[in-house]
């Protein structure tokens, strides 16, 4: 617990590895045990409060945010005061005692609300950074670490990426990954967040709308006490997520994904419930794609889905990065009355 409320801006960390065939064909990463994953966790300072998996990925809800395990990457977020970073180290041996050598790290977040009750490493992002080349292995020679500017000190994005070759390592071209971060919530739907003695979280997934974002998706979900609650979502390969901290005065929900441009509307469909659930004050989205065409056609389809719900976009920033690809940053403030 921070010291003037809970810190919701979650930290996140993806990291890739390669190896031998029949390695990966075993399962790779998935091989992991439990007493493992627990270990890494009690690192971090967070456990797993709820599990699913399918036969692409496992998926575990913790007692702060999220992890994703596939069989050659491992995306995990982790907000209050956790020490997310100090999870790099022990994924690696892991990983190496599997014949997996990591070959790619990402490392993003947006603006602690609480910046001064973040412990080491993450006291600032220059700390991080620091404590980022110190853990990753010479062989990750291709490193950028950045902050993509917005015209709101609330809301700017930190981003390090790391990999072994000069060009991104082949992902789909289609494929992109939205990160998004909404403060100021909406009172009246912020309170559907808040745990009366009988709520299950599967109830607040119902009552708040958040099983029509993607209704294809098999949901994880976990209500805090009092107040709170987060999900995972898998659907097929994909994953979705989403972190809610209710309290008024530091109300924060994040909202991530995968998808393909091909998709259709599936993201245009996909912000406009996001922001009906949650109609927030300022959002700040986050798009990562290997094609930079793409990434612009995303963010445009995004503006159109939510402006008409009443979301100006006050900024857009564009960055390359080793691996990442392109990722564009925008933030949008919602006008007029809720």
């Amino acid at each position: 617990m921070a010291a003037s409320g809970f810190e919701g801006f979650e930290k996140r960390l993806e990291i890739h590895f390669s190896g031998d065939d029949p390695a990966i064909e075993m399962g790779g990463l998935r091989q992991l045990d439990f007493d493992s994953l627990e270990q890494v966790l009690h690192a971090v300072q967070c456990t797993v409060v709820s599990a699913v998996s399918n036969q692409y990925f496992d998926s575990y809800v913790l007692s702060e945010s999220s992890l994703f395990v596939y069989p050659t990457k491992i995306i995990i977020k982790t907000c209050g005061t956790t020490q997310l970073l100090k999870s790099i180290r022990p994924f690696i041996h892991f990983a190496c005692q599997m014949g997996l050598i990591i070959t790619e790290c990402r490392y993003t977040r947006g603006n602690y609300i609480f910046p001064k009750a973040q412990p080491y490493p993450h006291t600032s992002f220059k700390e991080e950074i620091s404590y980022l080349q110190d853990q990753l292995p010479n062989h990750l020679c291709y490193r950028k670490a950045s902050v993509m500017p917005s015209k709101f000190t609330s809301h700017s994005w930190h981003v390090f990426s790391a990999c072994d070759k000069f060009y991104p390592i082949p992902i789909p071209n289609d494929q992109y990954t939205v990160e998004i971060c909404m403060t100021d919530l909406d009172l009246v739907l912020a309170r559907k967040f808040f745990k009366n003695p009988d709520t299950t979280g599967k109830q607040m997934t119902e009552v708040t709308g958040i099983g029509e974002i993607i209704p294809s998706a098999l949901i994880c979900e976990f209500a805090f006490d009092p107040c709170g609650y987060s999900m995972n979502g898998i659907d097929g390969d994909r994953y979705s997520t989403i972190h809610v901290t209710p309290e008024d005065g530091f109300s924060y929900a994040s909202y991530e994904c995968v998808g393909s441009v091909y998709d259709e509307d599936d993201i245009d469909r996909i912000l406009k419930k996001v922001v009906q659930v949650f109609l927030p004050g300022t959002m700040s989205v986050s798009i990562s794609c290997s094609s930079s065409s793409s990434s612009s056609e995303i963010s445009t389809r995004i503006v159109k889905a939510v402006e008409p719900l009443g979301m100006k976009r006050r900024n857009c920033t564009i960055d390359e990065f080793p691996a990442a690809g392109t990722v564009v940053f925008q933030t949008f403030t919602l006008t007029g009355n809720r």
